[in-house]
Parts: structure tokens; C-alpha cells; sequence
């Protein structure tokens, strides 16, 4: 085995911090702190509840990014310095510390590159997330929920605050789909790459003579729309349908008609709402959502144009994404980055930060490459 070189991981880290560093701007990123905590200093700042949100959010987000970098650096030194005292000393044991530490700073600056490839127009929003069952009957219509339990603990783990804001259940188990929100800086960059068909093969539950069979859900991530975007959706455009909320029974169903199903007629889009409470508060959430979803279709149709002009790019995500196969084996597999594992569990448990990391990294290397075969 060959000795471990310290020099040469320690110069790597460094290389790759200055590198993260540079991306990310220490010095913008070290104002955008000043003024946000200017900002959230203001007395008034609590009158309008949803601002000082995003203001709080973002503060916390751009505080924490900061302390990472800081924290980085300082690692490097000190390992710098642990190194140098283990050789002087002939300590083994520290040099054995000094190891893992390296190994460990590699790592969190691996994570820490990840945000610098989040450079979307709309990468830094909240993110709204519909799953919907496809192909497969009773079984897609459990897959497609226990996508959704995948999601939701993904974002428990990561500390992203996330809503349910529409659920339609199927008849037998399962649903028909789900819309929630994730609340978090860069959420929809992050979430943006598991949007596409995810298929599901096992021995069916519901099949009394145990066979295997093979399932689809759709899953679609937009931006959270913002005051700034201006999509005016005039009335004549829309119809709007109210109903009694559904659900699996119980105190929490509705008795009035509070859901909302807003059709938007040009584009044939149609978006229900039945979490909050009041007709009032759920055709507010559905109009966002309609907004957010209207702003990724007039995005898409700019790409479009672009992509005319510049001829064909091989860049697209195809309609199967990622395989969940938990009969006659165990694995989980990206077909397009080729990341898989063995642990269906724990990815259904929320275990996905590998498949999004690796869909980032792929991402980037396709508009890379795109603007290459442009120029």
C-alpha cells in the first residue's frame, strides 16, 4: 500500500477551497450578511410575516455558508500544523488523526462545491413539488406515495421546511398524487433534478399470486413564483371549481367546500388545493402554484427557441430517470448519472443526498458542454 501523501492531499484541499471560495464570493457573500442582518434588525420587520421569512431564511442560509467557508480554511491550517508536529514528533497516532481529517476536509468541500454549481435562474428559490402516479394500477398508486415519504424525510434530514398542500388518494391504497412546497435557499436546485419518470419493479402487494411488477410516477419540480415575475393570468383564462376536500376519513376531512381546481384554458393546466382551511387561502396557494408552473413552461419555450437557433443539443433527461428494483434484487440506479446503491431502504427513507449530488454534477456538465457546441 502506498504511504499516504499528506503534502499532496493538503495542497488539493487547498486548491479546491480557493476554488469554492472564489465561486461563491467570501466578500459579497460577508455584505449579503451585513445588510440582511440590517435587515432583520428593522422593529417593523415581523408587521408582513411571509417577508420576514425569506428575510430570516436567507440570513440564515448565507451565515451558515459563510461559517463553513471560515470553517474550512481554519481546518486546513490546523491539519496543516498537526502534520508538520506529528513528523517532527514521530507520533504516529496524531498522524493517524491528521489522516482522517484530511479525508473528512475533502469531503465537506466535495458538499461545499455542490453550491457553486447551483447557478440556475432560478437554482436559489423554493421549490413546489407534484408526484403523481403513472402506469402500474394500485401499485403505482403506492409508489407514487411512498415517493412522496421519500421526499419528506429527505427534507426532515436536511432541515427544509416542507408542506403538503394538495393530496388526492386513490381508491384501493395509495395516491393519485401530491403537491407540497419546500421552504428552503437553493431548494429548488437542489430538487429540480428529480423531476422525470421514476419506475418502481417488485413483487406486488396487492398481486394474490405474487408476481412481479413494474410501476410508474411522475414527479415535477417548479421555482416558487415570486412578486418579481409578472405572470399576469387574466380571469377569461381560467375556470375555477370548488369542492369538498377528500381525504382517508376522520376529523381532518372537510364537510365545506373549501378545495379549489383552478383550470388555466390556454395551456390546459389544471392545479387543486385543499390544505388550508378556507376557499380564500387555497385558491391563493393554487393561483402560486399555477403562476410557478406557467413560469417553467414560458422558461422551457425560451430554451426551446435558443436550442432551434443553435441546433441540436444532446442534453435531455429522457423520460425514464431512476429505477428503484427491489425484486430479484436490491438497487437503486440513475440512469442518467449512473449513481446507484444497494440501500433501497434507506433511500426510501430519505437517503437520496448521493442521486441529487450526482444530478447536480451531471447537470452542470450537460449546459457545459451545450455552450460548447454553441460556440
Amino acid at each position: 500500500m502506498a504511504e499516504f501523501d499528506y503534502a499532496q492531499a493538503i495542497s488539493d484541499a487547498r486548491a479546491k477551497y480557493e476554488s469554492i471560495a472564489k465561486a461563491l464570493d467570501t466578500d459579497r457573500l460577508t455584505q449579503q450578511v451585513k445588510e440582511l442582518e440590517e435587515e432583520a434588525a428593522k422593529p417593523g420587520l415581523w408587521d408582513d410575516p411571509e417577508n420576514a421569512q425569506k428575510v430570516t431564511s436567507r440570513l440564515s442560509a448565507a451565515q451558515s455558508q459563510l461559517k463553513r467557508l471560515n470553517g474550512a480554511q481554519r481546518r486546513i491550517d490546523d491539519v496543516e500544523t498537526l502534520v508538520e508536529l506529528g513528523r517532527e514528533m514521530e507520533d504516529a497516532d496524531s498522524l493517524a488523526e491528521a489522516k482522517t481529517e484530511v479525508e473528512s476536509i475533502a469531503q465537506e468541500l466535495d458538499d461545499m462545491e455542490i453550491q457553486t454549481l447551483l447557478d440556475g435562474e432560478y437554482d436559489e428559490r423554493s421549490a413546489v413539488v407534484t408526484i403523481r402516479s403513472g402506469a402500474g394500477g394500485v401499485d403505482a398508486a403506492d409508489f407514487a406515495q411512498m415517493l412522496l415519504r421519500m421526499y419528506l424525510r429527505y427534507c426532515e434530514r436536511e432541515g427544509f421546511k416542507a408542506k403538503v398542500m394538495d393530496t388526492s388518494y386513490a381508491e384501493e391504497a395509495g395516491i393519485k398524487s401530491a403537491t407540497f412546497q419546500v421552504d428552503a435557499p437553493y431548494a429548488y436546485g437542489r430538487l429540480s433534478v428529480e423531476g422525470g419518470t421514476h419506475r418502481l419493479v417488485r413483487i406486488s402487494p396487492f398481486d394474490n399470486q405474487g408476481r412481479r411488477q413494474t410501476s410508474f410516477a411522475a414527479v415535477e419540480v417548479v421555482p416558487l413564483v415570486e412578486a418579481t415575475d409578472h405572470i399576469d393570468i387574466p380571469d377569461t383564462d381560467i375556470r375555477v371549481d370548488t369542492y369538498c376536500s377528500s381525504g382517508p376519513g376522520g376529523q381532518g376531512v372537510n364537510t365545506t367546500y373549501s378545495a379549489v381546481r383552478i383550470t388555466h384554458l390556454p395551456t390546459g393546466i389544471v392545479v387543486t388545493m385543499q390544505d388550508e382551511r378556507s376557499q380564500i387561502q387555497n385558491r391563493a396557494a393554487a393561483m402560486a402554484v399555477l403562476q410557478s408552473r406557467l413560469l417553467v413552461l414560458r422558461h422551457e419555450e425560451e430554451a426551446k427557441k435558443k436550442k432551434e437557433l443553435a441546433g441540436d443539443i444532446k442534453a435531455s433527461w429522457g423520460d425514464q430517470m431512476r429505477s428503484y428494483v427491489l425484486h430479484p434484487y436490491q438497487m437503486v440506479k440513475d440512469l442518467r448519472t449512473g449513481y446507484e446503491t444497494s440501500q433501497t431502504q434507506a433511500v426510501f427513507d430519505g437517503d437520496i443526498d448521493g442521486f441529487i449530488e450526482a444530478g447536480i454534477r451531471w447537470r452542470h456538465e450537460q449546459r457545459r458542454q451545450a455552450e460548447q457546441d454553441q460556440d
